[in-house]
Order: structure tokens, then sequence, then C-alpha cells
């Protein structure tokens, strides 16, 4: 009888502790503790007396009892975590246009959150639609702007699929980087390339969001959203004191709990702390004295094994075995097992040493018989194996489909482009791209190179890689990188080709820091080489080569800025009785041709669009996108044709252009517009815009020969007195000329504006 009554008073104690636990009070005494469902705990509070101060009050609206943050009444709260999160609902941007592409609405979102920051780590900002830009602009509290944002684009509704990653297709997303603390925040959604004129009737709107991490998975039926709001997570703290400083003044320092310890916050660089209870305590650190009670790990789940039996301790817990067991009660795996004789536990060491001993000279002898075999035949196929792997029975079909030749390059060794590259040292990278990495180096022979390491790694990569030398290998033209050679017995292919010193056109048109600006008859001139290869590769070339990757980027300039034409990965060799292929779309966007983009059948006149680009960037001197541009001019192909078309070609000429001739711009000009339309068929061919390019050059070379003869002649006029006398006497030629410096000079302040 004895026995039952302690057991039942065992059972009393255990009871009467899991109550406590579980009745534990969250919030002050006589203050709500719930906004509907929402559980509020201190210090956050429904009154200004039930919260530690005004930065923790909640509205909780008593009709519809859900609770809203302080600082804006729109945004509604779904959870508070002691942990220093807070889960609240935000509402979506969107934007939505007529079936001709007109304008309709457009929602936007701005918010201030004065005490609450977003969290940078567990929040993206998430844009859907299949012509869609999603921009995410934020502040941080040190006055630091912040603006990012992705492109959602597809041509039919079956190019999305459920659950699919955001990617692109259909849906795009964003990650907040970190030491970005936002609390100012907007985003909206913006048609970028038609208007969703071409997919009105599965996606007239496009959507911008942010939304917590793991929060959201994309869906077709998203294409017409009809959620209004998604979960997003806020970081908060208490004050915006240390943990060091804010213990200086007790009246006002948070965690009462005796059982709580403080923590510097880590959500961003203007302080505040955290309270939490000690290890083996759970509870609000925030209240009074008993706000972190014992944990009965007992009750919970622990780390005691079969057999052992659970004691809980103030804190803590402990486990062991019962009387005649033996094992570590807390070890995982092990048993309370009965305790063994003296006899019994020689005789199992016994027989464990003597399995392992046999078992450890058995695997040493078959190691040594297998490395040996293996370094053997490891020898003997290792660089066919680098030569499988990098492709290279591709290389030889491919060369051989198309009757290439590759005579004239060679095949280095590791050991050589080692040495030229000081062991790929990386003080000798030039530039990483999408397709690899190229570092500078020099040969025995004294020659300097530029040599491609491609991301072989990738097996996606392996046909571009393979496509370049298959392409440079029926190339031969002054104006193209050339290639002198590869090497294959690496983990990852390399490429040797000519170094061009002088960098891209992209950069002396853009970089702020380029020392030389390239001027006008230069620019013709670089125009005219690039139209140039491209018309021999589209009608000189044995087979015709569409290059699919025409941009500013891609065109350096060697010592003398002649243009030489690199990139060859994207492109494609076209079949003699073909006049397209179709391919997976692949360019760059502001480059890339909108017919192309929605066919996916790739032309010669793709590249004639994507010239059409270069040639309104040499003429204008901005870059093909840029968001940092009013959304009229984002585009600068549309921006640029619909310029001409209506004759303001002079306001957006680029100011740096000088000694041109306005009539000379006009006509360059108009053959970057008939590049630039939207039709395929409207567009000349590369082999008339060269011609048109030679011509307008020569012209110009004329101008600037006759130019220079005069002063010439002129120089020797003034060696004699008789000149002298006469420009004395003011012999009219010397004035006319004078004169039309000034008229020329007058038109270039014209067309820069200054």
């Amino acid at each position: 009888m004895a026995v039952d009554i302690k057991q039942l008073l065992l059972i009393a104690v255990v009871a009467v502790l899991y109550t406590k636990a579980s009745t534990q009070p969250m919030s002050l005494p006589n203050c709500p503790s719930n906004c509907g469902s929402v559980t509020i705990p201190y210090p956050f509070g429904t009154t200004k007396d039930c919260s530690l101060d005004n930065t923790f009050l909640i509205n909780c609206n008593q009709t519809s009892h859900v609770p809203f943050l302080p600082e804006n009444i729109n945004i509604s709260v779904l959870d508070i975590s002691l942990d220093g999160e807070l889960r609240v609902a935000w509402p979506i941007a969107s934007d939505c246009y007529t079936e001709e592409g007109e304008f309709a609405n457009q929602t936007t979102q701005s918010i201030n959150m004065t005490y609450f920051h977003v969290s940078p780590t567990r929040n993206k900002l998430i844009a859907v639609g299949c012509d869609t830009v999603g921009v995410l602009v934020g502040a941080d509290s040190g006055g630091n702007n912040y603006v990012g944002g992705c492109v959602a684009y597809c041509n039919r509704l079956n190019d999305t699929t459920d659950n699919q990653s955001c990617s692109g297709i259909g849906c795009c997303d964003i990650s907040i980087p970190q030491g970005h603390m936002l609390t100012e925040v907007g985003y909206a959604s913006s048609g970028i390339f038609n208007n969703h004129s071409l997919v009105h009737d599965f996606n007239p709107c496009g959507y911008a969001f942010l939304v917590e991490n793991g929060n959201y998975s994309f869906s077709r039926t998203d294409l017409k959203l009809k959620k209004k709001e998604f979960s997003v997570l806020l970081d908060w703290a208490v004050g915006k004191q240390t943990c060091q400083q804010a213990k200086k003044n007790l009246s006002n320092y948070a965690c009462k709990a005796d059982k709580s310890t403080c923590h510097d916050a880590e959500t961003d660089k203007s302080g505040g702390y955290l309270c939490r209870c000690l290890h083996g305590y759970g509870g609000n650190p925030y209240l009074h004295h008993d706000g972190c009670e014992d944990i009965d790990e007992c009750m919970e789940t622990n780390d005691c094994v079969e057999g052992a039996t659970c004691t809980n301790l103030l804190g803590s817990y402990n486990c062991s075995c019962p009387p005649g067991y033996e094992g570590d009660g807390k070890n995982i795996g092990t048993k309370c097992s009965k305790k063994l004789s003296n006899k019994q536990r020689k005789d199992i060491i016994l027989i464990i040493a003597l399995s392992v001993s046999l078992s450890l000279v058995a695997l040493l002898v078959g190691s040594f018989y297998a490395y040996f075999a293996l370094k053997k035949r490891k020898l003997i196929k290792l660089k066919e194996q680098f030569f499988q792997q990098n492709g290279g029975l591709l290389l030889q079909q491919q060369i051989g489909r198309h009757g290439g030749s590759t005579e004239t390059a060679k095949v280095f060794t590791l050991e050589e482009l080692k040495e030229a590259t000081n062991n790929f040292d990386e003080g000798k990278i030039l530039g990483q791209g999408g397709q690899g990495t190229v570092y500078k180096g020099v040969l025995h022979d004294k020659r300097i190179v530029a040599i491609k390491k491609s991301k072989i790694n990738d097996p996606n990569q392996i046909e571009p890689f393979i496509n370049e030398v298959v392409i440079l290998s029926q190339i031969n033209h002054r104006n193209v990188v050339k290639l002198f050679g590869c090497c294959l017995e690496t983990e990852v292919p390399l490429l040797v080709y000519e170094f061009i010193p002088n960098g891209t056109v992209h950069e002396h048109l853009h970089d702020q820091n380029q020392s030389i600006k390239l001027t006008w008859k230069t620019r013709l001139r670089i125009a005219k080489e690039t139209a140039g290869v491209l018309s021999y590769l589209h009608s000189a070339a044995a087979t015709p080569i569409i290059h699919r990757d025409v941009k500013s980027t891609n065109i350096l300039l060697d010592r003398n800025l002649i243009a030489k034409v690199s990139d060859f990965g994207a492109s494609r060799i076209v079949p003699l009785d073909h006049s397209q292929i179709n391919t997976l779309v692949q360019g760059t966007l502001g480059y890339l041709d909108p017919e192309y983009f929605h066919t996916s059948q790739l032309t010669e006149k793709s590249d004639v669009y994507s010239f059409g680009v270069v040639l309104a960037e040499l003429l204008t001197g901005k870059m093909a996108l840029s968001f940092d541009r009013p959304e009229v001019e984002r585009n600068l192909a549309s921006y640029f044709g619909s310029s001409v078309k209506e004759g303001r070609l002079l306001p957006i000429l680029d100011q740096n252009i000088d000694e041109a001739n306005i009539e000379q711009l006009k006509e360059v000009a108009h053959i970057a517009e008939r590049c630039l339309r939207l039709k395929g068929e409207d567009r000349p061919t590369m082999k008339e815009v060269a011609m048109e390019l030679e011509g307008i050059l020569v012209i110009e070379e004329h101008r600037w020969g006759s130019d220079t003869l005069f002063l010439e002649e002129t120089e020797n006029l003034l060696k004699t007195e008789q000149s002298v006398k006469n420009v004395e006497n003011g012999i009219s030629g010397s004035s006319i000329n004078s004169s039309d410096s000034y008229s020329l000079k007058q038109i270039l302040v014209s067309i820069g504006g200054r």
C-alpha cells in the first residue's frame, strides 16, 4: 500500500508541474494575451500599460480581432516570436494592360518601418508575369539606398509549369543582400517588352511582392494572381543599446526573469538586444522573476536510451541505468544491458582483437595490390580520359563535318601554359564571363596571348567550347580575334588567342575612367570593320555563320584601335540549304532580336538587329539597356528608332562626338534605324550595311585628307614673303576656311547640347 501512495504522489507532482508549464503566462497580469488567434507576448501588448513601450504596442481591431502594426494600420500581424522575429502580411504590387498594350492600372507599395526592419536573410522579392520586371527600392537606417530587380518572361502559357523555380520563365526572384537592413521599402511591377499585349489572353498583369523564404511556390494560375498579400519576416529588438550598456540602468533593463540572459541583437548595426531563458528553462524572459521556469526534459524529447531512467533536474536532467545493468545511459544507440563476468569480457575482447587484426591485414594487402594495378592503368589512360572528357572526339567530328582545318592551330601542353601564366596566377586574370576565365600570358616566342579556361566541369559548357573551336577554325579575317591553339590534357580545356590590349568598345563608350575617348572617325571605322566581319560570316565564309551574340563587350580594340570581334561560343553554322534554324533563344537583353526571341527562329537578320544596337551605342554613347533611365528610354533600340523617325536625332547624340558632319551622322543613324526594324524582312543584309558604311567612311577619310593637304599647302605658302603679304592684304582663302571651321564647331555644339 505504501508503494501505491508514493506512485500516486509522484503522478500528482508531475501533473502539477505539467499544468503549471502549460498555463505559464506570456503577458503581464490582467493584460490580453491574444488578439484573435495571434498570441501577443510581452514586451508586446495591445495597450500602453501592457507593452514595454510604444515600440511594441499592437493595434487590435475590436471588430475583426486582427492585430496590426502600430506604425502602419495596413500591415496585419500573423505571428510574434520571442526570438526576435515578427511575421506580418504584406500586400502585392501589380500593373495591368489592355489587349493593345495600353496602360490600364498600377498598384505600387511603399512602406516605412520605424521600429522593425525587413529581414535581409529570410525574405526575397518575387516577380510573376510573362512580360514583367519586378523592382525593389529600399533605404536603410543610415540613409543608404538599395535598388534591385529581376525580369520574368514567357511566350506561351505552356512555357510554365507548376512548382518550377523562379529562374525567369514566368517567375523570377532576387534576394536582399545582407548588410541592407531596410527601414523604407518600395516595390513595383512594370511591363518591359510589349506591355503584355502578346500574352494578354492568359497574363494581362504583372505582379511583384516580398515574401518569406519558402512560403511561395509558383503555379500557372498565378499568372492571374488572386492572392492579395504574402507573409514577410521582420526583425525586432529592444532599444538601441547593447546588453552591456542596458545593464547599467536596471530600471529600464528588459530581461526581468530570474533565469534569463541577454544577447546582443544581430539584426543590424543600430544596436538593440534580446532576452532568452537559460538552457533548460522556458517561458517569457521579459516577465518579472518567474518568467523562465524549469523544463521537464523527461516529459519531452530527450536522449536517454532504451532501458535508462530519466531524472529531471533544475535546468537539466540525468539518464541512468537501473541496478545490475551497465552502459552510458546518455549515448544514443547504446542500451542498458546486464553486466558481464570478467571471463566473458576477456573472451569478447580477444575475438574482437583477432577479427580486427585479420581484417586490417587483408585490407592492407588488397589495398596495395589495387593501388599499383590502378596506378598503372591510370597512367596509360590519363591523356585519353582528359581528351574525351573535354570533348576531343566531338571536336574531331565537328571539324570533319564542317570541312574545317586546324593545321595552323597548335596543341599546347599544360606546362607551356602554366609557365606562360605563372601557374594561372589570379593577377593574370583579364576577365571572367559565363563561359570561363581569361588569363594573360607570354609564350616562349615572346608572343602575348589571352588564355581562356572554360567551365567544362559544367556539362552544359562542353558544346559552347567545341562550338567556338569549330567556328574559329573556319574563320580567317583580320578583324576576328585569332585562335592560336588549344590544350585538352587538363581537367578543363584551354583556348589560346591573340592578346588584344585596348579592352572593349563597351568600356571606351561607358566607362568614365577610360582615358581614350573614341572620335567620330574611329567610331565609324569600328562600325565598318564590325559590319565587314558579320558580312564575311554571313556571305563569304565557306559555310554561313551566325554570331548570335553581337554586342559592344564582344568587340575588342587592338593597339591601333582596330576592331576585333570575339566570343563565338554561342555562334551557329547554317547549313547551305537553310535560311533559318530553330534554336533555344540565347543572347543578351538589349541586343536580342525581338523576332528571334518570339519565334526561336535564328536568321542572319538576328545579327543585323544586334549590330543596329551597337551602331546606336556608337552614335548616342548610351548603354543598350539601363533601368537608371526613364521608362521610355530604358531600351535603347526602341528609343533610338522612335527618335530617328520623329526627327529627334540631334538631342540624343553623344556629346563626345567631335568633328562630325551632321548629314553623315544622319546617314549612319538611318542605317541603324533600318537595322532595328522589328521584322527581319524589313532589315538590310550585313553585306548592304557594310557597303554603305564603307562608302561613308571613304567620304570621311577624303574630307580628313583634304584638310591635311590644305594645311600642308598653307605651311608652304607661309614660307614665302609674297604669301605673307597676300595674307596681310586680306586674301580670302584663309578666312573662308576659318569660317567653315567655326560653322562646324557651331554644329557640334548644337549636337552635344554644350
